[in-house]
């Protein structure tokens, strides 16, 4: 209620005239005449002064006026910060991503994307772990495969695939496994889970593997395959240029799962900014 009349207040003081603000507010003259008696109730002040013929206002009313043009001066900036940075893309963006593929594939395009756009910051906090972007205070969110939580929305950035593969010196040695039930047969390279995904007749399974070696780091697995140590099963940014070159060669490909979904998801109930939005879709198009 404190807003109420102060718009029709300052435009009868500029104006001197309850009939020339009503038509600038696109309102009646009865409803500003309405507001602004209203308002002076609210204060158990008279504002104004009204004859037949003008307007003035009091000496309270100088001074209130003083303090609401101030005001709604105040209001029209923050209205055209909002429409600057509507038009022209800036402020800082919260985002989240696993580590690897945060690493090698997303942030250098966030890089990119910022000599484009020099006005917008971006802090990116790198974890394996599901943050709650909430509570976490993020924007955005890079998630890799199936997504559980239908609280938030979700644009579909890329995907990959995983690749199950060993150095051709390994399957000199022990040979290559021509089914699932086989793996347990051989030597696997562990990450952080014990089993693999894979896709029969149709049916995702999970098959449990075991081994000698588990590491978090992709990365090291990679070099632990190369060295001829072991299969293991990566995503495809981790061994693609392996499997190019025949440094790694892959097994069990008519078992290997659907490609996995890379999402960009955010707040269901936040609205997408300008910024944000103009990211996603800088990513979308170039990790596709």
């Amino acid at each position: 209620m404190k807003w109420d009349g102060i718009s029709e207040f300052v435009y009868v003081a500029e104006l001197e005239s309850f009939t020339k603000a009503a038509a600038k507010l696109a309102i009646s003259t009865a409803q500003v005449s309405r507001q602004v008696t209203a308002l002076e109730e609210r204060l158990n002040t008279k504002l104004l002064y009204r004859t037949t013929r003008k307007v003035s206002l009091t000496e309270e009313g100088r001074v209130f006026y003083q303090h609401c043009r101030s005001i709604l001066d105040g209001l029209d900036a923050a209205e055209q910060a909002v429409s600057n940075l509507q038009s022209k893309p800036q402020g800082r963006i919260n985002l989240t991503a696993p580590v690897t593929y945060g690493e090698q594939q997303l942030l250098p395009l966030v890089n990119d994307f910022m000599v484009q756009y020099s006005d917008i910051e971006v802090t990116a906090f790198l974890s394996n772990q599901k943050i709650d972007l909430i509570e976490g205070g993020y924007d955005l969110a890079i998630r890799i495969g199936k997504l559980s939580d239908s609280t938030m929305m979700a644009k579909k950035l890329s995907h990959r695939t995983n690749f199950v593969c060993a150095a051709p010196t390994y399957f000199k040695k022990y040979g290559r496994p021509k089914t699932l039930d086989e793996l347990s047969q051989y030597s696997c390279l562990l990450g952080t889970l014990d089993y693999w995904h894979f896709k029969e007749e149709d049916t995702e399974r999970n098959i449990r593997v075991s081994g000698k070696i588990r590491y978090n780091s992709g990365y090291s697995l990679v070099d632990a395959a190369l060295k001829g140590l072991g299969i293991v099963q990566l995503p495809d940014y981790y061994v693609q240029k392996h499997l190019v070159t025949g440094r790694l060669m892959t097994v069990l490909d008519e078992y290997r799962e659907q490609e996995e979904g890379i999402w960009a998801i955010y707040p269901h109930n936040r609205h997408l900014s300008p910024k944000i939005r103009l990211l996603v879709d800088y990513l979308a198009e170039h990790l596709a």
